[in-house]
């Protein structure tokens, strides 16, 4: 087999899967082929591919929900690849985080070479998509938090908080770059949603949540959350 960059397909008309998977595999790409939104985010986390092709009406999800939901956890490369070729369909995508964006019918010499810039443009290997201190494990790429093995229902909210400290472990983020991320430029003073939902958090998610040990408080300053074991 090549040991050419890998790179994932994802779409649900076999034809072009089959056709794409030729072409490539002729460049010296290791393909991988999926046809649903599901599986392709449970291959992304799995193959870590170097590159993605996303074509956006699978059918199961909507492409841009796969790519918002990649790019909580993964910088990879993603060519959007779609019959949908009015603009406003295309600045979403790029909006969601797409690299770049193709029409269906294309020419393989132009897919190429649209890849091969997005290889150029790519960040550094992404951090690991699940986070473990102890008990608490949060896996970014399923979007699933446990602790102790059994999982944690958080609102969307609460999960957008952990999410954004995971991405960030060890590190003290401040009081406004939490707001700012989670609830926009327009809530950068609401510190008291801050101890709010921070609470609500150490309740599901600490072993004593009078004591916690996961999600740290730099008084002044902002939050962490921990790397080292409880």
């Amino acid at each position: 087999m090549s040991e050419g960059p890998q790179i994932l397909v994802v779409d649900d008309e076999i034809q072009i899967r089959r056709f794409l998977k030729i072409s490539l595999e002729a460049r010296g790409y290791r393909v991988f082929e999926t046809a649903s939104g599901q599986d392709a985010l449970e291959k992304a986390a799995l193959l870590r591919p170097d590159l993605i092709i996303l074509d956006l009406g699978l059918p199961d999800m909507d492409g841009l929900t796969v790519l918002r939901q990649l790019r909580e956890w993964t910088q990879t490369p993603v060519v959007i690849l779609s019959v949908r070729d009015d603009d406003q369909g295309k600045v979403a995508a790029l909006d969601a985080g797409a690299d770049d964006y193709l029409t269906k019918p294309f020419s393989v010499e132009e897919l190429m070479a649209r890849l091969r810039v997005a290889q150029r443009h790519a960040q550094p290997a992404p951090a690991e998509a699940v986070f473990q201190n102890g008990d608490l494990r949060v896996d970014l790429a399923r979007r699933l938090v446990t602790v102790k093995g059994q999982p944690v229902r958080l609102t969307p909210t609460e999960y957008a908080l952990l999410r954004l400290l995971a991405q960030h472990a060890g590190r003290v983020l401040t009081h406004r770059q939490i707001l700012k991320e989670v609830w926009g430029p327009a809530y950068v003073d609401e510190t008291h949603y801050l101890r709010v939902y921070f609470a609500q958090l150490r309740q599901k998610l600490e072993a004593d949540p009078a004591r916690p040990q996961l999600i740290l408080t730099e008084p002044g300053v902002g939050y962490r959350l921990s790397v080292g074991e409880p």
